[in-house]
């Protein structure tokens, strides 16, 4: 198909964008970020010891107890995600290797072509999207020979994928079922392939021509069991400035209103990345900054694996699932007979009844296989499995373009990772290090904050409904406390995230708690984490309904403020109110507004061809 005869794809006039940069690595940044992030924390610490033991209003502990627990839980965030941003190490690099032998530590090993698979799993996406991504890939450059087979692993079924597997001269995988969703998929096609190493695409995945020339030179280290690239979401809306938006519905008047609306506070954009979609904080800085931990995880798109690492952790892993089964059926028929140990005979039959019961699969059946199997490698005592964040972009794919599929990737997210922290948690077996098991349990501390952030946006409106406060006065000791540390916090992080993250990330992390809570209610029920596909086209329709919690933050806290103010100028200040506490709350309430305000936009965000 030429390209004249493509779908109109809305995101086609983006062709022509080129990826950021890596954020340079600075010494010296790194060294004050470590300087003013030690300063911060050693100040948190005094807050909350002062919080505990001086300041709970012992006439309100149903208030002040739930707060201060709040706060001490965000604190301790803060100390782990510290922890996570310490210092920047990059993997060094290292020339692609020309043979296969080049990456084994064996002796002898076969001087032959690397082979490589490429898997680009499907399941309803739109054939010529794939078709995108199948010509993109085949446009992969090696310096030297090298075996690379590309193929669509179509859960779909479907005989236009087929015929587009055809067209393209890729191979087609598909099969009889869809047990597992994307990893029993891929444990489909990995029993099919014979590659050496395994680059895993999504659908919409766009690998860049360098991307295996720049990666599998990380491989020449035999215990290099896999390398992520950054996702790079080329379709993001940039937006428009102040004065040209205002300019559209005020005429001239608004384009002067904006420019000195941006002469006071700088440039100022609005509908840029209305989802908080942009990576690069999640990549460039999280992820990278876990390389000196060997604790950065497989985030699936845009990773290269080595076979023989998966197939490994899948044999331990399916060895220790019948041993645990053993154990638990052996003492079950100990007790129940009360008859000595079972003779070997015995045990010898049900290792293979528990083997022929128990499934063996590279990736574990998960809605999110990919942190899973990287914590499974990590944790593995014999081996010592290392990791490698690769901090260029390689490839490019789509973002969520609605509010609908934010929130059911952020779901899917949130669900997965505590679902493997609360139910098959890998941090408690052993075999990883002090620093990967801070890391990895830093990720999973993250996605209990709705229950805190809950805290943080309910309380300014329990003191401005009732005038109850949480603390025993807001005095000049309070403040003498609170600010230094609220100071010394965000100038460390804005050194420490080299101006990457910003109000958006934090606020988007706040107005998260609906999503977040329910992920938590849901594996706390016992209930399964769904296996939807992100869909890949912009949804249409009313998406208010998704953003009810957030509205009613915001008119809450309005009518909260508007009635604690009117009570203390109007009526005689019957709530015992004080002006400290008042314009505290104020600020606080404010934020939590402008937080969820964000969200509440995006609901009814249109892209610029639809407005």
């Amino acid at each position: 198909m030429e390209k004249s005869e493509q779908p109109d794809f809305y995101f086609l006039p983006f062709e022509d964008r080129r990826p950021p940069e890596p954020v340079p690595y600075s010494m010296w940044r790194e060294l004050l970020w470590q300087f003013l992030a030690t300063l911060a924390l050693g100040i948190g610490a005094w807050y909350i010891a002062w919080r505990w033991g001086w300041s709970l209003n012992y006439n309100a502990l149903w208030f002040s107890i739930p707060l201060v627990m709040a706060e001490t839980a965000a604190y301790i965030g803060l100390a782990l995600f510290t922890i996570n941003l310490w210092k920047t190490w990059d993997y060094p690099k290292q020339e692609p290797p020309a043979y296969y032998a080049d990456c084994v530590r064996e002796a002898g090993a076969a001087q032959r072509p690397i082979k490589i698979d490429v898997f680009f799993p499907s399941f309803d996406e739109d054939p010529e999207l794939v078709r995108l991504s199948l010509r993109d890939a085949k446009r992969i450059r090696y310096p030297h020979p090298i075996d690379m087979k590309i193929h669509v692993l179509d859960d779909g079924k479907r005989e236009s994928m087929k015929q587009l597997a055809e067209e393209e001269a890729v191979g087609y995988i598909t099969r009889d079922n869809n047990i597992g969703f994307k990893a029993g998929n891929m444990r489909n096609a990995m029993e099919q392939t014979s590659g050496d190493f395994i680059l895993i695409c999504d659908a919409d995945t766009r690998p860049f021509p360098s991307i295996l020339e720049h990666t599998l030179g990380y491989f020449r280290d035999p215990d290099v069991a896999w390398v992520q690239t950054p996702q790079w979401f080329f379709d993001l809306p940039e937006g428009r400035r102040l004065p040209e938006y205002l300019s559209r519905y005020l005429g001239g008047l608004g384009r002067g209103l904006g420019k000195l609306i941006e002469r006071c506070y700088g440039p100022v954009t609005i509908g840029e990345d209305p989802f908080v979609n942009s990576p690069t904080m999640f990549y460039d800085v999280i992820q990278r900054r876990r390389n000196w931990a060997n604790a950065s995880f497989c985030c699936g798109a845009g990773s290269i694996h080595r076979r023989d690492a998966v197939m490994e952790a899948a044999l331990k892993g399916w060895a220790n699932q019948i041993h645990r089964q053993m154990e638990k059926d052996l003492g079950k028929i100990s007790a129940h007979t009360k008859e000595q140990a079972i003779d070997e005979k015995l045990s010898h039959l049900m290792l293979q009844q528990v083997a022929q019961e128990t499934e063996f699969t590279p990736y574990k059946f998960h809605v999110s296989e990919d942190i899973y199997t990287s914590m499974m490698l990590h944790g593995d005592p014999e081996r010592e499995w290392k990791s490698v964040m690769h901090p260029e972009i390689e490839s490019k794919m789509l973002s969520p373009q609605d509010l609908l599929t934010w929130t059911i990737q952020r779901f899917k997210y949130a669900g997965g990772t505590l679902d493997i922290c609360l139910r098959d948690n890998p941090l408690f077996r052993g075999g990883m290090s002090l620093p990967q098991k801070v890391l990895y349990g830093s990720t999973f501390w993250s996605y209990f904050g709705g229950l805190w952030n809950l805290i943080f946006l309910v309380s300014p409106m329990v003191y401005l409904f009732t005038g109850v406060a949480p603390v025993s006065a807001y005095s000049m000791d309070f403040f003498k406390h609170i600010l230094p540390f609220m100071l010394a916090t965000e100038l460390a992080f804005m050194v420490g995230t080299w101006g990457v993250a910003g109000f958006k990330g934090k606020a988007s992390y706040l107005s998260f708690f609906p999503v977040n809570l329910r992920a938590i209610w849901t594996v706390l029920k016992g209930e399964k984490i769904k296996f939807p596909t992100t869909p890949k086209d912009r949804q249409t329709g009313n998406f208010f309904n998704i953003v009810i919690p957030q509205v009613s933050v915001i008119v809450l806290t309005v009518i909260s403020l508007t009635w604690a103010w009117a009570n203390y100028y109007f009526m005689g200040n019957q709530g015992n109110y004080s002006m400290a506490g008042l314009v505290t709350n104020l600020f606080w309430g404010l934020n939590n507004i402008i937080a969820m305000s964000g969200l509440v936009f995006a609901a009814f965000w249109k892209p610029e061809s639809e407005q």
